[in-house]
């Protein structure tokens, strides 16, 4: 199928097409395959609604004039259904691989060519995304594809119904399976988290809701916008060691965009190459041979016990976003009279939408397991809330990028 798909479109004759399995593309498929004119990669991505997009889903370009590094794909086709990248086959890893042999066996010198690599990057984004930062208007910022990711999976785009989309199909009025507990959407919704003592203001419910509100695309043209990749997690990065150094390049920018909210930029990134590792989101039955979680209802608390944590080069890579690109983006915003009061409340939604509304994370739904789905929500609900005392990994991810924080 794939192989008549690439001659009707390109009037290219492949052979040896292989799609690859791979754990991170959750809404795509690649994998490769030969002509008279050499080895290529293709992913093929695809959304709900598409015939709704205007088909301009792959716009690398924008990237390249900003002056951010970007593989150009060699062919191309944006069309509803057909919507596919084609590559010159490369050699190197994508960052993803190369961070989840890391996390699973740590070595200090790798782990250091990894984490200079990812700053050199952040620095480059940052240094386009304050070159291009501008004031935008709720119609340009409404126009991004980079919405699909977060706000339109939370409604019904028919009717811009809420709750909908992924939302609806994946949580409302289901059970959820953890290790010896079962709760329905209603008892779940609404109880708050404690995870490892630490208790947690909102439920899961009141941040669907916060969201649904915060990140209408309407209402997110207050900090600006920027050019920028939208959608940069690491299987979309490729890695390349040459003199004596690394060096990290994107491909696939399907939301890519000029006036996407300054705000929203980074969410994805940083969610997705950070938090949702090692293991729970793409790797889950890895991640239940590996940690424990179990949890207890009481009240209108649920406590979770889990000895999961982000590995060396995962927390090595946390610093390097704040510190390289987070803190100084909020520090011009904030001279520039563009950061909103409740950016910190954004950014969290954004990080609370990010593992909820990529995969459906119910035991049982798709590919997670009782205590791979148990940390999940944990993890969403530690990234979307405040703790109600003391602190964890995130609130003081969120203090340290605070440009009032000297």
């Amino acid at each position: 199928m794939l192989a008549e798909l690439l001659r009707d479109l390109f009037r290219i004759e492949a052979r040896n097409v292989a799609i690859n399995h791979d754990q991170y593309s959750l809404n795509s498929l690649n994998g490769f395959f030969e002509t008279e004119d050499g080895a290529f990669f293709f992913k093929f991505h695809q959304e709900e609604g598409e015939e709704a997009m205007s088909g301009e889903y792959y716009r690398a370009d924008i990237l390249a004039r900003a002056g951010l590094p970007v593989d150009q794909p060699l062919l191309m086709s944006v069309l509803p259904g057909e919507q596919i990248l084609v590559y010159r086959r490369r050699t190197d890893p994508r960052f993803s691989d190369v961070l989840r042999a890391l996390d699973l066996k740590d070595d200090a010198a790798a782990r250091g060519r990894a984490v200079e690599a990812e700053r050199r990057l952040s620095e480059a984004v940052l240094k386009v995304y304050l070159a291009t930062l501008h004031t935008v208007g709720a119609r340009e910022v409404a126009a991004e594809p980079i919405h699909r990711l977060f706000y339109e999976r939370l409604v019904d785009r028919s009717a811009a119904s809420y709750p909908g989309g992924r939302m609806a199909s994946f949580y409302v009025g289901k059970d959820f399976a953890f290790p010896n507990l079962t709760l329905d959407w209603e008892t779940l919704s609404r109880c708050r988290f404690v995870v490892n003592g630490i208790e947690y203001s909102d439920s899961i419910g009141a941040l669907f809701d916060a969201a649904h509100e915060r990140l209408n695309p309407a209402r997110l043209a207050d900090a600006g916008g920027v050019v920028a990749h939208g959608d940069a997690h690491n299987a979309n990065v490729w890695y390349e060691e040459r003199d004596g150094g690394a060096h990290l390049s994107f491909f696939d920018p399907a939301f890519a965009g000029e006036n996407i909210p300054a705000l929203l930029a980074e969410v994805k990134t940083t969610f997705h190459n950070i938090l949702a590792h090692p293991l729970w989101l793409y790797d889950p039955a890895m991640a239940a041979g590996r940690y424990k979680a179990s949890a207890v209802l009481d009240g209108a608390l649920l406590r979770v016990t889990t000895d999961f944590a982000p590995s060396p080069v995962r927390r090595a890579l946390l610093d390097v976003k704040a510190e390289a690109l987070w803190r100084p983006l909020l520090s011009e915003l904030k001279a520039r009279g563009m950061l909103p009061a409740d950016w910190r409340r954004v950014i969290r939604l954004g990080l609370f939408l990010c593992p909820t509304l990529v995969m459906n994370l119910r035991a049982g739904a798709t590919t997670h397991n009782a205590i791979s789905s148990l940390i999940g929500f944990s993890v969403a609900v530690m990234a979307g809330s405040e703790p109600v005392a003391g602190d964890d990994l995130i609130s003081r991810f969120i203090d340290t990028i605070d440009p009032d924080n000297g």
